[in-house]
């Protein structure tokens, strides 16, 4: 970290700690607005609510998938901390305007996604400070505190909501967010070291770097991979479409209260967190990742097609529960890949993964938004929402009101996912090349740690643009 000259920046030598911190601040704050975002969007978006909404994490999506690899490729020669403090800087600014202007905010909320990267930058950063045997469990670690902020945040935000109003919720978001910006500036230390950093400044830099769409173009060199790529993509875009809008359904269309939303997503994140630790452990010794990820798809059928079809509370409840039993469906599907892949390609294949993945968060909400608009979805045409302290709404339409697809978007993601489900069939077990037994065990170990914040990511979609890009920029140090 010393190169003679320098003064050394932050507290401390740099660690995961640091990055810990950095993830919590962010993400609580956003938690924190769960319930007035709901609110700001149904009042500025009274028509085509789930259009707009659709578009603007759309936009977002893309923008945060074009734009993670170039952010990432500048980290390695501008170095970790300037950039954490660029990603949270324009991740957080929407947050203030929330009250003052909806417009600009939405506004901002798309444009954001240009630098909505904080994840990417991160575990770059935890790369950095650990050794390649440290690096899985630090992976849980930062995953773990990203769990947390978003289990606990959402549930005060409501109360305060509740009790208080948004205005002060708004602007206990936007002290926190400013205090994680503070810590980057005084006490995050930088973890690419000085020298390091200026032998990267004499090599050429190319735009392929950060290319978004280079690990797409390799995607059908390997038919392996190109059964798991498919399969990845027509599983996930219903995903990103669901973590869109899934809670905007929940208030508008089933008639959750703010309090019952908060209440679904402590509950139904903490039962993620076991399927993903205890369930899953279990499964990939006993069923092998194949059956593992195909287990992880039938769950996710079930799950949208029960959402699709659901209009009771209870329906909804039930469909959470197996919907945490679906986020095992990654952690298996990047150990699968792991297991199919060279040791010398590791970084490539799971490029494209995380390559797909990121260009699903850009269609997903955009489909999802322009399904719920064919099917005549408004919010203008629903109920008044319940009381804000109510714990177990009933729907209030009438028998003549109640359509017989209530959520058409999730029932066309439960197809896609059949499709995913029939793909998913044909991946081979184990690879064919004979350097399969020579694949250390660490690889897989290092892929599944990064990808346990898809089993928390859906609580609070907007938050989380670019994370999917984060394994593939520490992959590559």
């Amino acid at each position: 970290m010393k190169d003679g000259a320098g003064l050394q920046q932050g507290v401390g030598r740099p660690s995961v700690y640091h990055a810990v911190v950095v993830i919590f601040l962010e993400f609580f704050a956003w938690g924190l607005l769960t319930t007035p975002m709901l609110t700001v969007l149904h009042e500025t978006f009274p028509q085509h609510t789930f259009l707009m909404n659709g578009l603007i994490q759309g936009v977002k999506g893309l923008l945060s998938f074009m734009s993670a690899p170039l952010i990432g490729a500048l980290s390695d020669v501008w170095g970790r901390r300037s950039f954490l403090l660029v990603t949270v800087f324009f991740t957080c600014a929407p947050i203030p305007l929330m009250r003052l202007s909806p417009w600009w905010y939405f506004a901002m909320i798309s444009m954001s996604g240009a630098f909505s990267v904080t994840f990417s930058v991160i575990f770059a950063y935890v790369a950095d400070v650990t050794e390649e045997r440290e690096r899985s469990t630090a992976y849980g670690l930062v995953s773990a505190t990203f769990a947390a902020s978003l289990v606990t945040s959402p549930a005060i935000g409501a109360y305060l909501s509740a009790w208080y109003g948004d205005n002060l919720v708004v602007l206990v978001a936007t002290l926190i967010a400013l205090a994680d910006i503070c810590f980057i500036l005084l006490a995050v230390p930088e973890s690419l070291p000085d020298k390091m950093r200026l032998n990267t400044w004499g090599a050429p830099f190319t735009w392929e770097q950060a290319d978004p769409f280079a690990s797409l173009r390799k995607v059908g060199q390997d038919s392996t991979v190109l059964l798991i790529c498919i399969t990845v993509f027509l599983s996930y875009l219903p995903e990103a479409g669901q973590y869109s809008s899934f809670f905007l359904y929940l208030r508008q269309v089933i008639n959750f209260s703010s309090t019952t939303i908060a209440v679904f997503i402590g509950v139904v994140g903490i039962l993620s967190i076991v399927a993903q630790t205890l369930f899953l452990t279990l499964l990939m010794r006993t069923l092998g990742n194949k059956n593992t990820v195909l287990l992880g798809l039938g769950f996710q059928i079930l799950q949208l097609a029960w959402y699709g079809f659901g209009s009771e509370p209870w329906m909804m409840w039930a469909a959470g529960a197996v919907a945490a039993m679906s986020s095992i469906t990654f952690p298996a599907v990047s150990a699968l890949v792991s297991q199919s892949a060279d040791p010398d390609k590791q970084g490539v294949v799971q490029g494209m993964i995380t390559g797909i993945r990121g260009l699903c968060n850009g269609l997903g909400p955009a489909l999802y938004g322009f399904v719920f608009f064919l099917f005549n979805v408004e919010l203008n045409t629903m109920d008044p929402i319940q009381d804000q302290y109510s714990i177990d709404p009933l729907p209030l339409h009438g028998p003549t009101e109640r359509a017989l697809i209530p959520g058409p978007p999730f029932l066309l993601g439960a197809c896609t996912v059949v499709v995913a489900f029939l793909v998913a069939l044909f991946i081979p077990e184990k690879p064919s090349s004979s350097s399969s037994s020579e694949t250390p065990p660490t690889a897989s170990d290092e892929d599944f740690e990064p990808l346990l914040q898809d089993s928390i990511v859906w609580m609070f979609s907007f938050c989380q643009g670019g994370g999917t890009n984060c394994s593939s920029i520490a992959r590559r140090l």
